[in-house]
């Protein structure tokens, strides 16, 4: 895959060089080739963007609501216009299915800029309460750290609520997947987003994502990624007291209730959990299902799973691709042999490549079942298709089990009684709860509870992020 900007970094409103030459090459997991090579940043990069973002943040967080959403309908053109070009790369890059990348991870972008436009048409931003005026301003400059998973989809659901607030912008997407984020800086350019006003710099995270955090002139910083990386972000965010804004990990609960059609409710939640090669941070990991129907679950779960063809990204019948990286293949293995060795039954999958396909980080679809809640599949965030299945005995005891985790970032509710789900979704501690397979809304908020992270993304929520609460008293005289 050729591009002129490959190398460089979109500073100021130009594509420049690195100024320390550094490089990496992007792997394409399908083939273990290499496929472009990226040059990595460094603090100086970091420190050239976040000059420009600050000159810029005047004039661009004066500019008219109008002035922004003629801004992001321009976005939205030039996006459609490069389409096509964003999901080959999303699916080179990161091994998602063809059909994946077009109709999910590319379309999340056009998604997000509409459901902005959206809000910001009807947004108020100056309230009169009593004598008080509360006006709603933009932070200032936010710095961007976006993960490989759903590339284009983390990217712009901190881009374009940002750039309809008012403010200026850092971002370093993924080292891993950086390709998408370098056609979608061609984009903005294309779109003719002012100077210094959005800023790329490729690199990984010890020192660009660093970089950013720490830098004095960032006034937030928004991170999505494992939870052990946004911990060493807010450290690193936290001499300079800006707001850090994390999505972070997920092991979420999918509770199957005694009332659920079960044979609908496991089938859907196996193929949920496998999903995008089960690199989904809120993907439902951990199916508890009452324990007298144990056995039944187990054999739609058996029988569902064996349908999941893992394949080449631009196979015709290909539902799952590899998974990205060599690095999370190892540690899919790893979790795996944990989980046969700690005494999960072990229903379908397993360790090893699928038969077939002796090169890529192909992972098998793995259902692992009886598995006990203190076991270390139950508890880590695998970031594969691997699904535990945990048996319970009572309503009270499955929502004690589906909170006892440190994650809360989703959880899902399968009832045949619309009403015992919501009663169940309210004693769950998660940031978002889908009822019978409920699909995804770009308004509601998406963010987790406790080590999931802090602040929201997504929608009118997501939006109010990136705004400062001013307080002008006597703007009324009484």
């Amino acid at each position: 895959m050729s591009s002129e900007h490959h190398r460089q970094f979109y500073i100021d409103g130009a594509w420049v060089d690195p100024v320390e030459p550094r490089t990496l090459d992007v792997i394409n997991p399908a083939t273990e080739e290499t496929v472009a090579t990226i040059s990595l940043g460094s603090a100086k990069d970091v420190d050239r963007a976040v000059k420009a973002a600050r000159a810029a943040f005047p004039a661009f967080s004066h500019t008219s609501k109008a002035d922004r959403l003629a801004l992001l309908q321009r976005i939205i053109q030039a996006y459609k216009a490069r389409y096509d070009d964003i999901a080959k790369a999303i699916s080179l890059e990161m091994g998602a299915p063809a059909w994946l990348a077009t109709k999910a991870q590319a379309a999340t972008g056009i998604g997000h800029l509409n459901q902005i436009m959206t809000v910001l048409k009807d947004y108020e931003f100056e309230k009169l309460e009593g004598r008080t005026m509360i006006i709603r301003e933009p932070i200032g400059v936010c710095g961007f750290i976006t993960p490989w998973n759903w590339p284009i989809n983390q990217i712009m659901c901190k881009v374009a609520p940002a750039l309809a607030a008012g403010c200026t912008m850092v971002l370093k997407p993924s080292e891993i997947a950086p390709l998408n984020a370098i056609i979608f800086a061609e984009v903005l350019d294309t779109a003719g987003v002012p100077r210094g006003v959005f800023n790329l710099v490729n690199g990984d995270g010890p020192t660009v994502g660093q970089a950013i955090a720490s830098h004095p002139g960032v006034d937030l910083v928004s991170f999505t990624g494992s939870t052990r990386a946004g911990v060493l972000v807010a450290k690193a965010a936290a001499d300079t007291v800006k707001r850090v804004h994390q999505e972070l990990g997920g092991k979420s609960a999918n509770i199957i209730l005694p009332d659920a059609d079960l044979k609908k409710a496991v089938a859907e939640g196996v193929k949920s959990c496998f999903r995008n090669s089960g690199q989904s941070c809120n993907a439902p990991t951990r199916m508890f299902v009452p324990a007298d129907q144990h056995e039944d679950a187990v054999k739609v779960a058996r029988e569902t799973a064996e349908t999941v063809k893992v394949g080449a990204p631009d196979g015709s019948d290909t539902i799952i691709g590899p998974v990205v990286s060599e690095t999370q293949f190892n540690k899919i293995q790893r979790l795996i042999e944990t989980g046969v060795k700690e005494g999960a039954t072990l229903v379908t999958g397993g360790p090893g490549r699928p038969e077939g396909l002796p090169k890529g980080y192909y992972v098998k679809p793995t259902v692992f079942a009886n598995v006990k809640p203190e076991m270390t599949i139950a508890r880590e965030e695998i970031f594969g298709p691997v699904l535990s299945i945990l048996p319970y005995q009572s309503e009270e005891q499955v929502v004690e089990l589906a909170n006892d985790t440190v994650y809360g970032l989703a959880g899902y509710v399968q009832s045949g009684d619309l009403a015992h789900a919501r009663r169940v979704a309210s004693e769950l501690r998660a940031g978002q709860i889908a009822l019978n397979g409920a699909p995804g809304d770009m308004a509601a908020p998406f963010g987790g509870y406790k080590q999931s992270g802090n602040g929201r993304e997504w929608g009118k929520y997501g939006f109010e992020e990136f705004l400062e609460i001013k307080a002008v008293m006597g703007y009324q005289q009484g």
